[in-house]
């Protein structure tokens, strides 16, 4: 299919040809969930930790004789009826929460997040994307003019620039801007797709995703 092209101002300057494959298939909404859902699942940090009767420091001996003292039996104070002992039950770091999913599957979500944008026409193309040197005020003109001019939308809205490679100088550029996100093409997946009002494509990192996923589909 055939798509505009714009230049860093968000002025028209030509076309260029979008892969059907990859920008032009039937979206299923399921598919695009369960990729979604495996992908948090699986970027997902296990932190809460609880330690058992055995990992709390303290309580080798039994703290009173078994019998003539008249109170309850106890062998340790770190028992987790103890104040300061163990927890039962507690959450461990060593719990799994991966999921699975077929690398064809994964990819196929992540056509159907591309062919979606540009079906409610938030993707756009961009000819080229290359700074001299690291400039914020540069890159914040650049994607306002996307926004506005290219899309029509409101200023704050997300903006995902795919680039054909890591560019420091682009990276540098677009750190410090709390709307806007840049990632290299044979990094993408369904969540930043999704996590992002509008997607900016480069010419040439729309060449690295069709040859970066054509085996799989």
């Amino acid at each position: 299919m055939k798509a505009p092209v714009y230049n860093q101002k968000g002025e028209k300057v030509g076309t260029c040809d979008l892969p059907d494959r990859m920008f032009g298939v039937s979206v299923n909404p399921d598919v695009v969930h369960q990729a979604l859902v495996a992908h948090h699942a699986n970027s997902r940090t296990v932190l809460a930790h609880t330690k058992g009767r055995g990992e709390v420091r303290g309580g080798g001996r039994k703290p009173w004789a078994q019998k003539g003292t008249g109170r309850a039996r106890h062998g340790s104070i770190r028992s987790p009826i103890w104040r300061g002992g163990g927890v039962t039950f507690g959450p461990r770091k060593g719990r799994n929460f991966l999921r699975k999913i077929n690398k064809k599957q994964k990819q196929r979500a992540l056509a159907m997040a591309l062919s979606a944008k540009v079906k409610d026409k938030e993707l756009a193309v961009l000819d080229a994307l290359s700074f001299a040197e690291p400039k914020t005020k540069t890159m914040a003109e650049l994607v306002r003019a996307f926004r506005v001019s290219v899309f029509q939308g409101a200023p704050h809205k997300k903006v995902l620039l795919v680039t054909p490679q890591t560019d420091r100088n682009v990276r540098l550029s677009v750190r410090n801007l709390p709307h806007a996100k840049v990632m290299s093409a044979d990094s993408l997946n369904v969540y930043d797709l999704l996590a992002h009002a509008y997607v900016v494509v480069t010419k040439d990192a729309v060449e690295v995703v069709n040859r970066t996923y054509k085996q799989i589909l």
